[in-house]
């Protein structure tokens, strides 16, 4: 499995003009390296300081987050919108591996929800489709059109709910709404019923809304064609 990597790089301050040197970490193995997962999450892996004026910036480039022990890969491509990833090396490099979720994300909101997904021993594709179910009856609830951003926020086997974080509005306020366990639970079967061959999938692949929306869509296209045979019975 791949070790951390890191690269230097120079970047020019925006503030002073300054070119200083940088720490990139292009990959990083958490299993071997435990402190880099709360630097990754806190986001100060990525935190840059120019040493002649102070001035500190996030800076945004992709990075894949290794996590050995629960068996999964985010891999961090800012403003990415492909499905899959069409990496020939990365794809020869990790071809032996079997089991492992591997994602890309084109955000850091998500890239730290999926890493949460997964440390909490959940289906991320189960997950898309309870979150958009739960989006939709936000949206009813609020009488407005749609919630398009949202995140998983909590889960507590517990208390049988997950909480999810959505923002509404043009200001984006943050609207948290708990489901229960169940519904996840009905989404995990309609994953497993009409996401057969996205499980199969080899390299990288991106698990969002819109994947959760064609999923949905066909669930619900099955359902109305399975009443329509019946009536014609």
């Amino acid at each position: 499995m791949a070790e951390s990597n890191i690269i230097k790089k120079r970047v020019v301050c925006p503030k002073c003009d300054a070119s200083t040197e940088a720490t990139l970490y292009t990959s990083v193995n958490v299993t071997n390296h435990k402190e880099l997962r709360d630097q990754a999450l806190s986001e100060s892996l990525f935190k840059w300081t120019c040493k002649k004026c102070g001035y500190t910036a996030r800076l945004t480039y992709p990075m894949l987050y290794n996590d050995m022990k629960k068996r999964f890969m985010v891999y961090l491509i800012p403003k990415i919108d492909h499905f899959q990833l069409a990496d020939k090396a990365l794809e020869e490099e990790f071809k032996t591996l079997k089991h492992i979720n591997k994602r890309i994300v084109p955000d850091f909101n998500t890239f730290k929800e999926k890493i949460f997904i997964f440390e909490s021993g959940l289906d991320d594709m189960a997950v898309e489709l309870t979150k958009l179910a739960i989006s939709e009856a936000v949206a009813r609830k609020l009488k407005i059109h749609e919630i398009k951003e949202g995140y998983l926020s909590m889960y507590n086997t517990e208390n049988n709910t997950m909480g999810f974080t959505f923002f509404i509005g043009e200001n984006k306020e943050p609207y948290v709404q708990s489901a229960r366990l169940e519904i996840y639970g009905k989404s995990v079967s309609v994953v497993n019923e009409l996401a057969v061959k996205d499980k199969k999938l080899k390299g990288f692949v991106r698990i969002d809304r819109e994947w959760a929306e064609n999923i949905l869509y066909r669930y619900k296209r099955g359902r109305q064609v399975a009443r329509q045979n019946k009536e014609n019975e």
